[in-house]
């Protein structure tokens, strides 16, 4: 990969979970909509031809299940990274994730949470993105997924420096 190949950022937003009484927030499963809806993103990101390179993901349970339940329907799944700084956290906090991406990645896809991955989006892509940014402005629901083209390496990501393609949201 090289520094002006077009790199690729799919920001899924995790899919439905459970709410469990007594259970702290980042151990809550997913629920049975969950289970149904991450198989359908990854079977989804398969047929569009958006297989990452690389995950990171928040460590919350949630966002686990989702990966592993996504990634289940590729034939090679990328290990993917647990990162802190993704759980709750703020467009700042996203961006340099982003940017601490290995160079040589060409399609990288972070698994997060609301308000976070939309603000992220919003953030990040030029122009007013067409219907799939109105439709994600409208909601970013569960298993959402937001695809990013970007122009320049990882480490230069900044605001307004990505195109948004595609906004889908996958149900089984």
């Amino acid at each position: 990969m090289t520094e002006s190949t077009p790199r690729t950022l799919v920001v899924l937003r995790h899919a439905k979970s459970a709410w469990p009484d007594g259970v702290p927030d980042h151990r809550r499963p997913l629920g049975p909509r969950g289970l149904r809806d991450a198989p359908a993103a990854g079977r989804w990101l398969r047929e569009e031809g958006l297989v990452p390179d690389t995950a990171v993901c928040s460590p919350a349970l949630r966002t686990r299940q989702t990966f592993e339940l996504a990634a289940a329907q590729w034939d090679a799944a990328p290990q993917a990274v647990f990162d802190d700084r993704i759980y709750a956290a703020d467009t700042g906090s996203l961006i340099e994730v982003v940017r601490e991406l290995d160079p040589a990645v060409g399609c990288a896809l972070l698994v997060g949470h609301q308000p976070g991955v939309q603000d992220l989006v919003e953030l990040l892509a030029t122009g007013n993105g067409g219907e799939a940014m109105a439709r994600l402005r409208t909601k970013y629901p569960t298993s959402g997924i937001a695809v990013l083209a970007l122009d320049r390496p990882w480490r230069e990501t900044v605001a307004r420096t990505a195109r948004l393609l595609d906004f889908a949201v996958p149900r089984g």
